[in-house]
């Protein structure tokens, strides 16, 4: 028979006990296993929410993430699928907006998982591995990859399941090897190197599903010992690595999984390059791609991110026949635009490689068109704008083909002639011979390409040609193959970009660029094809659409009855019934038809009222001046405006050409804020967005007209360009010097305010990172206002002498006119001491001349007040702010630069009264180490003690003493006088000391009494 239990004593499950007892760990954890058991066993979304719950707080509280683990290993019931999934969402929706505590355990999660052997957690880890940035040494970054970098060699048996997790942490880390060079990062280097060769050589044929870029990868990574052997082994001795390898051409000839080329880029990466190559429309594309150069390719180490992305946007970034035939940015547009960003030749070479290298081995069975395609387009589309784009490119072309691997050259010719056969089977480009053997091609390259690619070009030309010999454009590249030897393949010679279009540059345009400009149309116009959209519009509408491409097709000439037909056109727009689903097709065939109208200058030669008026009288003008005669409410305006943000989407240029009219036109007079009722019509929605991409299209297309429409602009709309320094800069980018003193007269006749006291410190501080001549015109334009100077005074805290001497040169001269204030003093001094930097001096010394007086008392009160601030109190100040701050120590610096600039002079300013009772305060109350270091400065002050010491009566008891025995007589009243001065006012620390030496005790019972 079982003992019966005590009455009144509460019993648990596990343990007899008594209200005194503790809590028995054991006895809590059942007690918890069965409610939560409990609670998942009711349903699927019960369990979800234990399971998460449980999550959370493993996330949030690391104390418990223990506990917690093993509770939910404990009562899920899916093996831990809803775990799994929740991960993979965060890491990629959510990682980078974790907290760091969160982000730590979530990596500690993912190990657990793996050391539990989960199923699925290979999966997580491989997500976690995309999360890795490549060009990315941040502390977050290095110690994301050396945790997961530990995960993988601790867990390396489990590790060695899986073949596509052999294959996806060696293409990772053969990848970040490159960028973890520096002394710093060794040891992880060494790690990294250490688990790819063991994974290669001990699970090749995993490793070999990689494809052809495991070759591109270990050939950058070759010159490291370790690796060197191993890629010897793989060149001449395949065996060693697999039976099943046959050797180097059957690693080359497998084209790389999309799987590998998207894991090196983070799913943020992913995500704004597949944005802009879906959704931004071509001509658009400039915000996005600033945005994501200063996101991610800002930085030295990440010229290594090039080649990734371009063998992204080639192997996985393949657009449909939609969006081919669309105005979306193509891809060939964001290559060019990140080859013109490689700033180092190494970076340039292995971009152009990523770019080529499925050409090197292409077979039309096994590979697509859409991976070679970019390089054609980027070749065919530069040849205008920038033929030294497609001069470097195609002379890596040739030159690749023996220098890639001798023993194969016959192979990588045979894969480079399917690939341009292959292109004109396509019709990616119709004819090769304009493209191989076009006159602005150096001779010697047009040459080598008729001897390569014979078949494809036309006959040669003749010998002589526009330029000398000694003109062409040097392209050649070192004889870099791909041997076992120490020298990589690849050209490291410096990518050389052409300046825009630097030939023709004779209308004032001096800024040197080195960025992709979306490509101008040919000068030859072609009959505009508007077949596709004309047949979707009814009857009456396509009548007078093709009454318009009738007469365009003769000559396009803007005549009147082209506007009249414009006008009737306009008219079937606001009549009730019209269908405003033929919106989109009706602003397709405006824009063919309209072709002529935006290319070219628009703005007259010589500027009358006249020519202004006949500019603006053409056909798509017509629709502007509907605008201008109708009032906002009424519904015509709307359905008007409509068309024009349609017609805006096939054509950008027609907002700067709206802002023309506005100005131009007699009829458009006070018209202006038209415009903002526009930009709120456009996809965009938004003012400032909308001005800022329409006068970066106007910079881009015609200099003069930006200057013109510049006073409007921002007399129209300050709140949207006062502010910015964007705008600014893509003017003073373009303009010369003519130009820069016109707008320098609108501005003193009052025509243009371009800065405002409130927002002009910011934009100056923005023009710090321009060019010399843009900083110089910058700060042209603001001397020409009437802004007081001291409103962008503290702009000196920013001002470096070695990196900012454009401002430093402006503010200097401006200085110069000014009388010293007190914050004007205070900034100078507050420039640190360098030999060097002879600025606060040379200011000093001009004030020192002309504004004595002035300055000496500003120079007296900040060091009465910065030597009463306590020094600790200075030392954290100066220390808790990356601006320059006051500091007693610099003031003595500055001043002592000052003496001994002065001291060949006959400037007085160091006799002045308050210099020196300044000094006399300072040092009766520094410590011995300031005392030692500005003794000279401070004996000025010693000196005027003579006449300030009572006179006749003193030299009466002592006549015969000598000026050092008079000096030492004096010493116990000075010490009196230091015990006064530190425990008065500044105002009595200001006085002069002679009554004081006169009556020594009354001084003294003063001080008692204090």
């Amino acid at each position: 028979m079982e003992p019966s239990p005590a009455k009144g004593k509460p019993q648990g499950r596990l343990l007899v006990s008594t209200t005194l007892d503790a809590k028995d760990e054991l006895e809590e954890v059942g007690l918890l296993y069965n409610i939560l058991s409990i609670r998942v066993c009711k349903g699927p979304q019960q369990h979800e929410e234990v399971c998460l719950g449980l999550f959370a707080v493993l996330l949030t509280e690391p104390p418990q993430a223990q506990r917690c683990y093993r509770d939910l290993t404990l009562v899920n019931r899916d093996g831990m699928n809803v775990i799994l999934i929740k991960i993979n969402q965060i890491l990629m929706e959510k990682f980078l907006k974790l907290q760091d505590v969160c982000r730590t355990q979530l990596v500690w999660l993912v190990r657990e998982l793996v050391k539990s052997g989960v199923i699925g957690a290979d999966g997580v880890l491989m997500t976690l591995m995309k999360q890795i940035a490549g060009g990315d040494i941040t502390s977050k970054n290095l110690w994301l990859a050396e945790n997961v970098l530990d995960i993988l060699v601790d867990q390396r048996e489990w590790v060695l399941k899986s073949g596509m997790l052999i294959a996806m942490s060696v293409y990772t880390y053969l990848r970040l090897i490159v960028d973890h060079g520096t002394p710093a990062l060794l040891v992880l280097r060494q790690k990294e190197v250490d688990l790819c060769i063991g994974l290669l050589r001990e699970k090749f044929m995993e490793c070999f599903i990689i494809g052809r870029d495991l070759v591109r990868l270990l050939q950058i990574v070759a010159r490291i010992p370790e690796m060197e052997l191993l890629w010897k082994d793989l060149l001449h001795n395949p065996q060693a690595l697999s039976p099943q390898f046959t050797g180097l051409l059957q690693l080359l000839t497998a084209r790389t999984s999309r799987k590998f080329l998207a894991c090196r880029l983070t799913p943020d990466m992913e995500t704004k390059l597949l944005f802009m190559t879906s959704r931004v429309r071509f001509g658009q594309q400039k915000r996005y791609q600033d945005w994501f150069q200063r996101q991610y390719l800002s930085t030295a180490e990440s010229q290594s991110l090039r080649c990734d992305l371009i063998r992204y946007i080639c192997g996985v970034v393949h657009p449909s026949n939609e969006v081919l035939s669309s105005d979306i940015l193509p891809r060939w547009a964001i290559i060019g635009w990140l080859l013109t960003t490689c700033t180092s030749n190494v970076a340039a070479s292995n971009a152009k490689l990523a770019l080529f290298y499925d050409w090197l081995f292409f077979s039309p069975e096994k590979d697509s068109i859409m991976n070679i395609e970019p390089a054609i387009l980027v070749m065919h589309h530069s040849m205008k704008p920038h033929p030294a784009i497609t001069a470097t490119l195609l002379d890596f072309m040739c030159r690749i083909i023996p220098h890639f691997f001798p023993p194969l050259e016959g192979q990588v010719r045979q894969g480079v002639f399917n690939s341009l056969t292959f292109i004109m089977e396509k019709r990616v480009l119709a004819h090769l011979a304009p493209l191989f053997d076009n006159p602005k091609l150096d001779r010697e390259l047009r040459s080598m390409l008729r001897e390569r690619f014979a078949e494809f070009c036309s006959s040669p030309s003749p010998p002589t040609e526009g330029r000398d010999e000694g003109e062409s454009v040097s392209l050649e590249m070192d004889n870099h193959v791909l041997l076992d030897k120490e020298d990589g393949c690849y050209d490291n010679t410096e990518a050389a970009f052409s300046d825009d279009e630097e030939e023709v540059n004779n209308k004032g345009n001096k800024k040197r660029e080195f960025r992709f400009h979306p490509i101008k149309e040919a000068i030859i116009e072609e009959p505009a094809d508007i077949t596709p959209y004309v047949d979707q519009l009814d009857d009456t509408m396509k009548e007078k659409v093709l009454q318009l491409q009738k007469g365009r097709s003769v000559e396009w000439i803007d005549t009147e009855a082209h506007c009249e037909v414009m006008q009737e056109i306009v008219d079937l727009i606001l009549e009730e019934d019209f269908d405003s689903e033929q919106m989109s097709t009706l602003a397709s065939c405006l824009a063919e038809l309209f072709k002529g109208h935006f290319r070219g200058d628009i703005l007259p030669d010589e500027i009358t009222e006249e020519s202004l008026e006949e500019s603006v009288c053409k056909p798509v003008c017509l629709v502007f001046r509907n605008l201008c005669q109708m009032q906002e409410d009424n519904s015509g305006f709307s359905v008007l405006l409509e068309m024009l943000a349609e017609l805006y989407q096939k054509q950008p240029k027609i907002g700067y050409h709206l802002l023309y009219y506005l100005k131009a036109s007699k009829a458009a007079m006070g018209k202006m804020s038209l415009y903002e009722s526009f930009a709120q019509a456009t996809a965009l929605g938004d003012l400032h967005t909308c001005l800022m991409m329409d006068m970066k299209a106007c910079q881009e297309d015609d200099i003069r007209l930006l200057c013109y429409l510049t006073p409007s602009i921002y007399t129209e709309f300050p709140d949207e360009t006062l502010r910015s320094g964007e705008l600014l800069n893509m003017i003073v980018a373009v303009i010369d010097s003519t130009q820069l003193q016109e707008l320098m007269c609108h501005v003193m006749i009052g025509n243009l305010v371009m800065f405002r006291k409130d927002s002009v410190l910011n934009i100056l501080i923005q023009s710090l990172e321009w060019e010399t001549f843009e900083q110089y015109s910058a700060w042209q334009l603001f001397l020409a206002h009437s802004i007081p100077l001291e409103t962008i005074i503290p702009i000196l805290q920013h001002l470096k002498y070695k990196e900012h001497p454009e401002a430093l040169s402006c503010l200097l001269l401006q200085l110069r006119r000014e009388k010293p204030s007190g914050e004007m003093v205070k900034m100078v001094l507050s420039r640190p001491c360098h030999p060097e930097d002879q600025f606060t001096t040379s200011i000093l010394r001009h004030w020192a001349a002309k504004h004595d007086d002035v300055l000496g008392e500003h120079i007296k009160a900040l060091l009465i007040k910065n030597n009463n601030m306590p020094r600790k109190r200075q030392s954290l100040r100066s220390s808790s702010s990356k601006l320059a701050q006051l500091t007693l120590e610099q003031i003595l610096e500055h001043m002592d630069n000052l003496r001994l600039n002065l001291s060949n002079t006959k400037n007085s300013f160091f006799t002045q009264t308050p210099i020196l009772q300044a000094l006399q305060h300072v040092q009766a109350s520094c410590d011995e180490a300031h005392k030692m270091r500005f003794s000279d400065l401070f004996s000025l002050a010693e000196e005027y003690e003579e006449p300030s010491s009572k006179p006749p009566k003193s030299r009466r008891k002592a006549p015969a003493s000598s000026p050092r025995s008079r000096k030492g007589a004096a010493t116990p009243v000075s010490n009196e006088e230091e015990s006064a001065s530190s425990s008065a006012s500044e105002e009595e620390d200001s006085k002069p000391k002679a009554p004081k030496r006169k009556r020594k005790g009354s001084s003294a019972v003063a001080s008692d009494s204090d």
